[in-house]
């Protein structure tokens, strides 16, 4: 005979008895009439702990538990900082063996929770919104979504794995980000300083007419204005000054991070870098798409899919066969795929052979474009970063 205890909820001592499993399976009646699923392996002879597996979800700073049913077991709240993250986790273990946590926006304000749970190594799924339909049926708060996520991860209706954002792609994101915005704002600032030389007064309208931006921004750094007849002239000049030097620090800004982003790429992924037509940005790009687990990308299918680069059945019982152009996924990693192809399609000489194969075949130029960025995304899933 095998001996078994049954490990009630903290709180339900009373629920805990002794079993005889001999004459049933791995499901087994508590007090109250309630059937839960244990996880237990069995061997004659020996005494063992019944655990029950539990799933958890949770939306902003609301928790819930749900047992392998779906039954909801508790919800709760907790502060959205570290010493609320282990409350959390305790509270969670306190039900039974954590099976998966379902956590909704694990890429903006679920990240510190998603970083914690990975660290203490419980499995992670990204929950996304519910749909329109339950929303208007069951309503919409946090409980009632942390209830859905815990749920949606328990069916497997929500299985993405998301990113651990604890490694050096999560530092190449960072940097790309600074750069992107220091970017942005060197492109308005020269802007601002072009278009004011256009509206200056007529000696400063002349000195720089049609001036490259590299050589005006130079000399207009060095202006020295001095007060005079004209005001005009004079704020002019000073804000002209202004707006030069600080395109001046945005290229000493930009400089760096590209230094940085280099340094990092290269070290990360050398083979994807290797690639011809991949830069550092678009090597870069298709990193923080891919994320520090690249692991999460079970095929290349998967990762074409995640690029936008996928066609899209688009079939009915009439036109049985169609495909439509996928708008979807992330579309940084899919203007880094273009810009691979567009490189290739100037340069390379096989990818010249294809187009022309293709061409004569009937196809146009976009057309053709989505077929070689299908082919680059399954080249460049190769050379994605591994753990070990």
């Amino acid at each position: 005979m095998i001996v078994v205890v049954l490990h009630a909820p903290v709180g339900r001592w009373d629920s805990c008895r002794a079993v005889d499993t001999s004459s049933v399976g791995p499901f087994f009646r508590l007090h109250g009439g309630v059937c839960h699923p244990f996880a237990f392996s069995e061997q004659k002879g020996a005494t063992m702990s019944m655990v029950r597996m539990i799933v958890g979800g949770v939306d902003s700073h609301v928790a819930a538990a749900v047992d392998a049913n779906g039954g909801i077991l508790g919800v709760e709240s907790f502060p959205a900082d570290e010493s609320g993250y282990e409350a959390l986790l305790g509270w969670l273990a306190a039900y039974g063996e954590i099976q998966v946590v379902g956590v909704e926006g694990t890429g903006s304000w679920g990240v510190g929770l998603a970083r914690f749970l990975h660290d203490h190594e419980v499995a992670v799924i990204e929950v996304d919104r519910q749909n329109r339909q339950n929303r208007r049926r069951v309503g919409k708060s946090d409980t009632t979504d942390a209830i859905a996520a815990a749920r949606a991860a328990l069916s497997g209706s929500a299985k993405v794995v998301p990113k651990t954002r604890n490694g050096p792609v999560e530092q190449v994101r960072i940097l790309l980000v600074a750069r992107r915005s220091a970017r942005s704002q060197r492109i308005e600032t020269l802007n601002q300083l072009r278009h004011l030389t256009f509206t200056a007064p007529d000696t400063v309208r002349s000195r720089f007419k049609d001036r490259p931006k590299t050589s005006l921004v130079s000399e207009v750094a060095k202006l020295r204005p001095r007060m005079g007849s004209d005001p005009v002239l004079y704020t002019t000049q000073c804000t002209m000054r202004g707006l030069a030097r600080r395109v001046q620090s945005l290229n000493a800004e930009i400089k760096g991070l590209d230094g940085m982003l280099t340094e990092l790429v290269t070290s990360t992924a050398p083979s994807l870098a290797g690639l011809y037509g991949v830069g550092t940005d678009t090597a870069a790009s298709l990193l923080v798409a891919a994320g520090d687990n690249p692991d999460r990308l079970h095929s290349e299918r998967s990762w074409a899919h995640l690029c936008g680069v996928c066609p899209i059945p688009a079939g009915s019982g009439k036109t049985d066969g169609r495909h439509r152009l996928n708008r979807g996924g992330d579309r940084q990693a899919n203007a880094a795929l273009y810009r691979i192809v567009l490189t290739r399609m100037s340069g390379d000489p096989t990818t010249k052979a294809y187009v022309a194969r293709r061409r004569a075949e009937g196809k146009n130029t976009a057309e053709i474009m989505r077929c070689l960025k299908r082919y680059v995304a399954r080249e460049t899933f190769k050379h994605l970063p591994r753990t070990a």
